[in-house]
């Protein structure tokens, strides 16, 4: 198959000043401002449980996260692309069998990017009893969290919805899968906020994490550290909480099966020694070196020194009192929190900074227009939707962009379609970048123009990371076809791609309005 497609969740490419110079001498002005109200269906199908009290209501505006709801199957097939094995974020094993899949809902009122966990039935085989605990679960809204905003039974199916953080897990950053290290002061403010979310969920009277670990701290948008709301829940009816190795389950779990507040406080201690070591150290090999004063042999030596020995020796310290074999002896959670509050040194550096991630940006605003189905994709950033519509419309918008005599049927004529047709199975086949040879090569000849040639490589170049070709390719399929809706349509996307976000708004509004104005008996696609 052809190059690098583009993933959904690929962060903004770099800016070329030229080309977007060039964009705004070029910009085609559409005037046509007429608003519409969105009159799409509700995404949810809300179940008979009864909804957050009013309490729970502010709890959910402050924290930026929507009420917890009853989610219908097909709204969760269509976010996920059916459950296509592409979108899998994480996977489990045996012991408690489920996977996540990232996606993102459909409807216009709530475009937003979710996290579905899915069970099996054998875990959890009374949809009333997998209901009321999610229930539980969903009432819970805090920023430290990644919060639970639904559900789903339907048949055998039994599916947890979550926001979905768009940055790597804290074991991925931490244990320089990528090359990178965790500054010393992020570190500390992951630690802080994690404590600060198990302060929370134990004060709400939910104390219980299942298998706390590093693989359960995400980072969102916008760096800032949040801790799963999956492990609030247990993975099956019967409580079989821990699929991790079981050197790091707390000793009692060992001994009886269950898990306690005090065992959470234990999982707690792991993830402050893989901070500080940057790798999974056994509990009990760790508590062997710090009671042989070697501290500073269990430091992460791609720190190169760049922390303090005071602030890693308390953390240090709070790990040990974490880790304790008997539970009584360890410490709760406003311990956590009051210990680690006080050792942030950088409060007013951005997460992001801290991490060496790009800068979120806001995604454009709803456009006044309604939008088609090209349009809603285009919206969404659903290269993958576009391609499948640029496929099924093929050439029937060509129609009277070229009149050609009889004479100019030549040889190369001929050699120019091949090229095309070419072009067209390779775009089909999604091989994108040999799709880019063949439809240059019909470009090139000159003979014919084509929109839908230049649409289709625009879309070419999206899906290989070339944001800057896609426009220009765009722009030139305006130029043939100066009121073709998919022209201005493509151009929002490159345009989204390369930052430029209310201009990217403006196309789809202009877009947006050529659909409606063809609707009412004008040119326009």
């Amino acid at each position: 198959m052809g190059c690098c497609e583009s993933s959904f969740f690929k962060g903004p490419n770099r800016r070329h000043s030229e080309d977007k110079n060039h964009y705004h001498r070029h910009h085609h002005n559409n005037n046509n401002n007429n608003s519409n109200n969105d009159n799409s269906n509700n995404l949810y199908s809300h179940s008979a449980t009864p909804p957050l009290n009013g309490n729970d209501a502010v709890v959910s505006a402050v924290s930026g996260a929507p009420g917890f709801s009853e989610f219908s199957l097909s709204d969760l097939r269509a976010a996920t692309n059916n459950f296509s094995s592409d979108y899998i974020v994480s996977e489990s094993g045996e012991k408690a069998s489920n996977v996540v899949y990232k996606g993102r809902l459909q409807n216009h009122n709530q475009r937003r990017w979710i996290a579905v966990k899915k069970f099996t039935k054998q875990a959890w085989p009374d949809p009333k009893q997998f209901a009321e605990e999610a229930w539980g679960v969903g009432k819970l809204r805090h920023k430290r969290l990644a919060n639970l905003i639904g559900y789903c039974c339907d048949g055998d199916e039994r599916l947890l919805v979550a926001e979905y953080m768009p940055n790597d897990t804290l074991a991925k950053h931490l244990f320089h899968w990528e090359n990178q290290t965790i500054e010393w002061a992020m570190r500390l403010r992951v630690a802080l906020y994690i404590a600060e979310a198990l302060d929370y969920c134990n004060t709400e009277g939910r104390p219980l994490y299942h298998d706390l670990n590093a693989y359960r701290v995400l980072f969102d948008e916008n760096g800032d550290p949040r801790l799963s709301c999956f492990g609030l829940m247990k993975n099956s009816r019967d409580g079989k909480s821990y699929s991790t190795n079981l050197a790091y389950t707390p000793p009692e779990y060992l001994r009886n099966g269950r898990v306690t507040p005090e065992s959470v406080i234990f999982s707690f201690g792991t993830v402050l020694l893989d901070l500080l070591s940057g790798k999974h150290i056994p509990p009990s090999h760790a508590l062997d070196m710090i009671r042989g004063k070697n501290i500073l042999l269990l430091m992460d030596s791609h720190l190169e020194g760049n922390f303090s020995t005071e602030e890693a020796t308390v953390v240090f310290d709070l790990a040990s009192r974490c880790l304790q074999y008997e539970p009584r002896e360890r410490p709760n959670t406003k311990d956590l929190v009051a210990t680690l509050a006080p050792l942030q040194n950088k409060p007013d550096v951005q997460s992001y900074v801290m991490l060496g991630i790009p800068k979120h940006e806001d995604a454009p605003p709803t456009p006044q227009h309604p939008l088609s189905p090209m349009g809603d994709a285009c919206s969404r950033m659903d290269l993958t939707a576009i391609h499948q519509i640029l496929v099924t419309t093929h050439y029937k918008d060509d129609e009277g962009t070229n009149e050609l005599s009889f004479q100019e049927w030549t040889q190369q004529m001929r050699d120019m379609l091949e090229a095309r047709k070419r072009g067209d199975l390779a775009f089909r086949d999604r091989d994108f970048k040999a799709a880019i040879d063949c439809y240059s090569q019909f470009i090139d000849v000159g003979t014919m123009v084509s929109p839908t040639v230049y649409a289709r490589r625009s879309l070419c170049h999206l899906m290989c990371d070339q944001p800057d070709a896609a426009l220009r390719d765009a722009m030139q399929a305006q130029c043939v076809y100066p009121d073709w809706s998919t022209a201005f349509y493509m151009q929002a996307v490159a345009l989204a791609k390369l930052d430029m976000h209310k201009d990217a708004a403006d196309m789809l509004n202009e877009a947006a309005a050529l659909e409606e104005k063809k609707q009412r008996g004008g040119r326009g696609s």
